[in-house]
């Protein structure tokens, strides 16, 4: 195997393992960046893995080609829902915003293998038969070099996970909801005596989170590991949620920092194809994203602060 065939295999296997990271990790910024500490990010993609294969294998037959798709977009709306129970918990009832993210992530995973038990009458769905696959981007992955390594096998959500990163950038720091967003989550007092609703724009916020959160849940299920079961979503959402704190609360750094988690998970997929590695015991290549994980978090960006109102409950008049 020549080396431009194992950076292109490393790559694409990378992007398609950060995908799923991506989005839950932009979700974590829209609701961090308002002030509400989402620990919940795992459960909020159990749910959209759990709805995205559940719907797929319903109605598959019903929509066709289209079924992952719009499985996606339901698997968004039951993130979003479940993601408004943590806001109600933190943001009506000022309730301690880690314990609700917890406890999101509990409920989650509790309801869904219910609900998969009480349907399948078994411990996991079926495997899905349409799901997404990777594709040569047209016109690009025709580009000598680059196109090999960037854009050959590639998986359409991956396509997708930039753009949003990019709009998510632009919606925070270019638009006036966002300035509005990030000021409640630095200075909420300020932002109330400028006339800006508190309590809305958390609200909305984290229930931006629930839909990316169900997105990068719904992405994982349909694309990687094709069924649902209480072992589909093992700490990927708390991965997406460190790859936020490696990217310092900011979009593009939390996509950056998903790629390079999810080139680490790519290690134990692909480990055995590239000669380097290929005679590392597996164990080791499994463990690999959680010790860099730990790594990155622990000494190498640097000073990292959240937004200074993060996690503290805003109640209006107090000083």
């Amino acid at each position: 195997m020549d080396a431009l065939t194992i950076i292109s295999l490393i790559v694409s296997s990378a992007l398609f393992a950060a995908t799923p990271l991506i989005f839950t990790a932009l979700g974590g910024v829209f609701s961090e960046k308002s002030g509400v500490v989402n620990i919940g990010l795992e459960g909020l993609m159990i749910i959209g893995a759990f709805t995205a294969i559940v719907f797929n294998l319903t109605f598959q037959s019903t929509f066709g080609e289209a079924t992952p798709w719009i499985a996606l977009l339901v698997a968004m709306l039951a993130g979003g829902l479940l993601s408004l129970l943590h806001g109600v918990a933190s943001i009506a009832f000022r309730a301690d915003q880690v314990v609700s993210g917890v406890a999101i992530n509990f409920l989650a995973l509790g309801l869904s293998l219910f609900l998969v038990k009480l349907l399948y009458d078994k411990g996991q769905t079926d495997m899905i038969d349409i799901g997404f696959i990777k594709k040569d981007i047209p016109f690009l992955s025709d580009i000598p070099v680059i196109g090999d390594i960037f854009f050959s096998d590639i998986a359409r959500p991956t396509i997708w996970a930039f753009v949003i990163a990019v709009i998510s950038w632009f919606v925070l720091y270019k638009t006036p909801f966002g300035l509005r967003l990030r000021s409640v989550g630095e200075h909420p007092m300020a932002a109330d005596t400028m006339g800006v609703n508190v309590a809305k724009t958390r609200y909305i916020a984290v229930f931006i989170s629930g839909l990316l959160g169900g997105l990068g849940g719904a992405v994982y299920a349909q694309s990687i590991s094709l069924d649902f079961s209480h072992a589909t979503i093992t700490g990927q959402g708390f991965m997406a949620l460190a790859a936020m704190i490696f990217g310092k609360w900011h979009p593009l750094g939390a996509m950056g920092a998903a790629i390079f988690f999810g080139f680490a998970q790519s290690l134990s997929i692909v480990g055995s194809s590239i000669p380097v590695i290929q005679d590392v015991p597996d164990v080791y290549l499994l463990i690999a994203p959680y010790v860099l994980t730990i790594l990155a978090l622990a000494g190498f960006i640097g000073r990292a602060d959240a937004p200074k109102a993060s996690g503290t409950p805003y109640i209006k008049g107090s000083r």
